[in-house]
């Protein structure tokens, strides 16, 4: 296998949820642009159509796909449309996800806020996979690439968190259990771990993007397109050995 066979998703079908922004309409573009066939999944139906035809206007094929995670009915429907449509499913990204809308610490958190957060990061990642497996398990293949974070390593410490933390610690075991629960049947369950990149998550102010910037030693901030090459890489043959690992994307934060 050469290297272009490596990294082609000719003929595979992906579904990216939130790819409507950020990370996720990176990730749909650069798998169309591989050659597969994305479904573009995200709440606001806007966003979606938006990335879908930004990608059928650089030739590419995509498919909008209004979707709220965090019910289980819609992702049923959505991940059922996209095999009707294209006949298979190769590839899922779970991205959607929101953070702490307020950095409260813990005692001070809106318990509502905690529960919408998790309900998003974790419940909707479980019952998209969910939905999706039974599909790759007729195939006997499939990848599935959850977007978890740096935080789901080490502790936020530089502002309160707690939401988005734990959501993503248990986004990393979560996918460390599922790949082992499925290593046999030729399906690979890896995530993708970014650090500070420049999207829209969260509440941003200058003092935040100074912090970003100090503390991470590559004194920068990602870009949302640099997350493209991970990505492509567990959802291409060239991670075929790999599951239940962590691919971090953090400018040598979690190096210290």
């Amino acid at each position: 296998m050469n290297v272009g066979e490596l990294f082609s998703l000719r003929g595979a079908v992906a579904l990216v949820t939130g790819a409507g922004s950020g990370l996720g309409r990176e990730i749909a573009q650069v798998y169309a642009e591989a050659g597969a066939s994305v479904v573009c999944a995200d709440r606001d139906a806007a966003s979606a159509e938006g990335t879908a035809k930004t990608i059928s206007a650089a030739g590419g094929v995509a498919q909008p796909a209004a979707c709220d995670v965090t019910d289980v009915d819609q992702v049923a429907a959505t991940i059922g449309q996209a095999v009707t449509q294209f006949g298979r499913l190769d590839v899922l990204v779970n991205n959607a996800g929101i953070a702490d809308s307020d950095r409260a610490k813990a005692h001070e958190l809106d318990l509502a806020a905690w529960h919408r957060v998790l309900d998003v990061n974790l419940n909707g990642l479980l019952y998209c996979t969910r939905a999706a497996l039974p599909v790759m398990l007729a195939q006997g293949r499939g990848k599935i690439v959850n977007v978890a974070s740096m935080w789901g390593l080490v502790g936020a410490g530089l502002f309160p968190l707690p939401a988005y933390t734990a959501s993503k610690g248990a986004v990393v075991n979560l996918t460390r259990e599922l790949a082992l629960e499925y290593a046999a049947e030729g399906i690979q369950i890896n995530a993708l771990c970014p650090g500070f990149v420049r999207t829209n998550l969260g509440r941003h102010d200058a003092d935040y993007d100074r912090i970003r910037t100090e503390h991470t030693p590559m004194a920068r901030v990602a870009e949302p397109a640099e997350i493209r090459g991970p990505a492509l890489f567990l959802a291409s043959a060239a991670s075929n050995f790999m599951t239940g690992q962590l691919l971090v994307v953090d400018g040598g934060f979690t190096a210290r």
